[in-house]
């Protein structure tokens, strides 16, 4: 597919219209596009294209695999000053060359073992690179607030207000505004660089949760109960005839005066018939216990004697007891990831480093069932004397 491009799309690329060519453009952005994680810093189309046509063409997706590979050697074979630097790189191409993300990119165990590696070393507690990739691996956990609380006792990125400002965002995301507000605060308080973004977004929070907390008042009294006022002081009027309705409830009334000769009256149902009590005490007395009845009266329900069934035999076919026809258990066809299908088997030399090790013997499938582990639980791998 060639696209032309106009006059002035080419004046702003810098590139004069004698020279412009028609521009191949890939199709699968359009196919995928859906499925495409955004980035902050946004995407390449070219490589967008070639990450995604790795999706359908086996070929492309073992060289992509192949690639995620030796940059996971370059971490190792790293002997420079900023030991950071390899794995920035790798997480910035992964993050590249897998657009969709998914588990079996292996984006959150870099981001784990990248953390896990440098969270004691003096030299990354107050670097900015590494604080975004802490940010970046809890938003991709379920449980990130234990990740900032960790942050916090371990002094890493305290100076920096980008920590107080998604720490605040995912409290205020669980309505936690008391909380957030204390958060803000105290990154205020610090002077967390830059301070002014800080103050603005403050305000804007504070503003925000002002709002929230309105609503929430006005949907209360809509849909709650109506006010209920007890001793109410009636008006004058009022009162008067009140006491009017109720001066006879203090009256003594007159006694009467009852006839001692006169007969006592008793009650009759006009709605029940003539004979209808006498059948009453008929019925009982035809249904009273006199006898207790034969053995036979009693069992009248079970009057079907049990009889032996397992005389009879079903009839079998020859050679039906003989050896099951594997023919039957090769119609099953088991399911293979696409992901793990085409991914060869690696070779994986020995290391003194536990951490590129694991990464270095990582497969597609060990991906995926680690980062499910870590999106339950972020610091299972850490030592507990950290998690203070």
């Amino acid at each position: 597919m060639a696209v032309v491009l106009d006059e002035e799309t080419l004046a702003l690329m810098g590139i004069s219209s004698a020279a412009a060519a028609p521009v191949a453009v890939g199709t699968e952005w359009e196919t995928f596009k859906e499925n495409v994680r955004p980035l902050k810093r946004g995407r390449d189309v070219s490589k967008l294209n070639r990450a995604l046509k790795a999706h359908v063409d086996p070929a492309q997706r073992a060289a992509l695999l192949e690639a995620r590979r030796k940059m996971i050697e370059a971490i190792y074979e790293y002997q420079g000053e900023d030991p950071l630097r390899p794995w920035l790189d790798c997480i910035k191409w992964v993050q590249e060359s897998f657009p969709t993300g998914g588990e079996c990119s292996g984006l959150v165990v870099l981001y784990e073992q990248c953390v896990r590696t440098f969270w004691h070393d003096a030299r990354y507690k107050d670097d900015l690179r590494f604080l975004k990739v802490w940010l970046e691996y809890a938003g991709n956990c379920g449980d990130a607030e234990v990740i900032y609380r960790f942050l916090e006792a371990n002094q890493i990125g305290q100076g920096y207000a980008v920590y107080y400002m998604s720490y605040a965002q995912l409290l205020e995301s669980k309505n936690k505004l008391r909380k957030a507000k204390e958060i803000f605060d105290l990154g205020i308080a610090r002077k967390a660089k830059p301070l002014e973004k800080l103050e603005v977004v403050y305000r804007t929070f504070l503003r925000r949760s002002t709002k929230k907390r309105e609503h929430s008042e006005q949907d209360d009294t809509a849909n709650g109960l109506p006010i209920r006022s007890f001793g109410t002081n009636l008006k004058r009027d009022e009162n008067r005839s009140q006491q009017a309705d109720n001066s006879h409830l203090g009256r003594p009334r007159a006694l009467q005066r009852i006839d001692v000769n006169r007969p006592l009256s008793v009650f009759k149902d006009e709605n029940s018939l003539p004979n209808q009590g006498a059948d009453i005490i008929r019925k009982k007395e035809n249904t009273s216990w006199r006898t207790l009845g034969t053995q036979a009266e009693r069992n009248k329900e079970n009057n079907m004697m049990p009889t032996k069934w397992t005389c009879h035999k079903v009839p079998q076919k020859l050679g039906a007891r003989g050896a099951v026809q594997p023919s039957r258990a090769s119609s099953i066809e088991i399911f293979v990831d696409e992901d793990c299908a085409q991914e060869p088997a690696p070779q994986v030399p020995k290391s003194s480093n536990p951490s590129v090790l694991k990464l270095r013997q990582a497969t597609s499938k060990s991906f995926k069932k680690e980062t499910e582990l870590l999106k339950e639980n972020p610091l299972r791998n850490f030592p507990l004397n950290s998690l203070r």
